[in-house]
């Protein structure tokens, strides 16, 4: 088992399933003060604070040659010393089972909880600095490595980090396949609660039913799907819209008094969480023009608009450069559906591009990821860092 699997593995092994999906969870904790003592041993300097009680970031920091304390910034041949941070999140979703969090190595893959959301990532930046550290590279501009909070549920972890640290830009080591990610969708989650009159099953005079209210909002949200299925796609996918939970009711013989809809937009380039929402209003409105009795009300849980990283920028390049070299073909750039925590960075003006190992199962009893991409993406991280910050 080479150094970076089994850095791999025991990332794996801490469970860091975040509470906010699974109240009463262990959280992210463990793992932050592992990397800190991991980097911190590797000569690099180490800040943790708590994003959510309890719940620490950690970002640790190799200072560059080119920026020691009360200096001007500048690199021995008067260019900016450009500052580059690797970063992903710590927490993932709920394991079924305990099982989930022992790693399996099987035909070059390895198995669990995290393995490819997005441990991998994270192993093979911690392996990047660390090579970096053990070869005496002299980088003129600091390199951050980072780990964050909270993506699986609201991102406090990516949300509170631009206003400690602003590196020149970033890199999400999310899984990509080791290709350069520059563009990826949003998202919005919404609650749509219908009110009626709880009564007795059989006092059809007082009893309104809160859960069939809803039928014309479920009608228009497929309705609403098939329109966005007609239009021009985004290279990396379509908008869509579907409903996602409901909740009303709690006994048979009981007209409900209320029910919730949860609904999920997913957000392509031209999109946007204020669109998303005008969409949903708009549905609302139809329903009670369908039926004076209906009475409901919208709530944006979480959005997230899609974003596009301009490709010219010097970290893709950096980037593309150095996947090309590890793999040796020419990187590929594109865009992905999924909304990640690169959004938030550079909503905050921190260019973020994406790239990342090959995985596949995110979520699910199944996810893998394989490790020979894993010690691809930790090269070209390495030589991505030393142009970056030459």
């Amino acid at each position: 088992m080479s150094a970076l699997t089994a850095l791999l593995a025991t990332m794996v092994e801490i469970d860091t399933t975040n509470p906010s999906l699974q109240p009463g969870a262990l959280g992210e904790a463990a793992l932050a003060h592992f990397l800190a003592r991991r980097l911190r041993d590797a000569g690099l300097e180490v800040e943790l604070w708590d994003a959510l009680p309890g719940r620490p970031n950690v970002v640790a920091r190799l200072r560059g040659a080119g920026r020691p304390e009360g200096e001007d910034g500048l690199s021995g041949d008067g260019r900016p010393a450009r500052s580059l941070m690797l970063c992903g999140h710590l927490d993932v979703v709920a394991a079924a089972a305990p099982e989930a969090f022992t790693p399996r190595v099987e035909d070059g893959r390895m198995y669990g909880r995290g393995a490819a959301d997005m441990k991998a990532g994270l192993a093979a930046a911690v392996a990047a600095v660390e090579a970096l550290v053990a070869s005496g590279a002299q980088l003129a501009g600091d390199l951050y490595v980072a780990g964050l909070v909270d993506e699986e549920w609201k991102s406090a972890g990516a949300a509170a980090l631009p206003e400690r640290y602003r590196p020149d830009a970033a890199v999400m080591v999310e899984c990509t396949g080791l290709d350069v990610v520059t563009a990826h969708g949003g998202f919005a989650w919404f609650d749509v609660e219908s009110r009626g009159v709880e009564a007795a099953g059989d006092d059809t005079e007082h009893g309104v039913d809160g859960i069939s209210l809803l039928a014309p909002v479920l009608d228009g949200i497929r309705r609403l799907d098939a329109a966005l299925a007609a239009r021009p796609h985004a290279d990396y996918g379509r908008g869509s819209i579907h409903a996602s939970t409901i909740a009303g009711g709690d006994q048979y013989p009981v007209y409900p008094a209320r029910c919730v809809l949860g609904v999920e937009r997913c957000l392509t380039a031209g999109e946007s969480v204020a669109g998303a929402e005008a969409e949903m209003k708009a549905l609302l409105d139809a329903a009670q023009a369908a039926d004076s009795s209906f009475s409901g009300s919208l709530t944006t849980v979480v959005g997230r608009d899609p974003v596009q990283l301009d490709a010219a920028e010097p970290v893709v390049a950096a980037l593309a450069s150095a996947a090309t070299n590890a793999l040796g073909r020419p990187a590929v750039l594109r865009g992905d559906m999924g909304w990640m925590d690169s959004g938030l960075l550079v909503e905050a003006g921190i260019p973020c591009a994406v790239f990342g190992p090959s995985g596949h199962g995110e979520h699910t009893a199944g996810e893998w990821v394989d490790l020979a991409s894993v010690e691809s993406c930790a090269s070209a991280l390495a030589a991505a860092a030393r142009d970056f910050c030459a």
